[in-house]
């Protein structure tokens, strides 16, 4: 945990050198937004009998804002504050337990255009992003009375990850600085998001073990160019 911890500092201290060197290139290219982003996740789960299942994936929410800054028409960097809620469900002997996530992302991304001063503009974005959790929960329903063995859910503070994606966005007026986007965006985690530190009962069982994270989104949202 020192070390995600020692890690996560960097990456904000250079966000933050990048958003200030950026600011001093031009400060006419710059970006804000707001987007709406609906999100599945891919989990796999711990049975009580040790085995795994793969989890139902439910469409779960994002939402968030960005701001960007453009060095050239073609090439730019952005960094966002993104909340994301997921859920899963899968089923053991008779009983279904449904899986909840919630996190706040931080992606710093670097990002390419075919024009962003155009009508409509192809873009392409990567980079790394950190999760902060907000929180994570697991609701038992059925069972039909049987006793089951206690599941237990636990997660680490923070996580680490790629972000890619793509997306295309329109103007909306003449001048061209006011702009609708669509796209898609990818988060695969690089690192353990389980805790296994907790006591456990004789009977106990961690649902997560060694699971990384992995997101997938469609966005919609408007933005100005200023």
């Amino acid at each position: 945990m020192k070390n995600l911890k020692e890690k996560i500092t960097l990456f904000i201290f250079v966000a933050v050198l990048l958003v200030v060197s950026a600011i001093k290139v031009d400060a006419q290219k710059g970006e804000f937004g707001l987007r709406f982003m609906p999100t599945v996740s891919a989990l796999d789960f711990n049975t009580s009998s040790g085995g795994t299942v793969k989890g139902e994936a439910k469409l779960g929410y994002g939402f968030g804002a960005f701001l960007g800054f453009n060095f050239s028409d073609h090439f730019g960097i952005q960094g966002e504050v993104i909340y994301n809620s997921t859920s899963q469900k899968y089923k053991e002997l008779d009983a279904e337990r449904k899986i909840t996530l919630k996190y706040f992302n931080i992606p710093l991304l670097l990002s390419f255009n075919t024009g962003k001063s155009n009508f409509v503009n192809f873009n392409i974005v990567a980079g790394p992003q950190i999760g902060i959790s907000a929180g994570s929960s697991l609701q038992t329903s059925g069972g039909n009375g049987v006793e089951l063995p206690e599941a237990i859910l636990s997660v680490k503070k923070g996580d680490l990850g790629f972000a890619y994606g793509a997306g295309l966005d329109f103007g909306l007026n003449q001048a061209r600085n006011i702009r609708l986007g669509v796209g898609f965006r990818g988060v695969y985690g690089l690192f353990d998001i389980s805790d296994n530190s907790k006591t456990s009962t004789t009977d106990g069982y961690y649902v997560l073990d060694r699971t990384k994270i992995k997101t997938y989104s469609g966005y919609v949202g408007v933005s100005i160019l200023f």
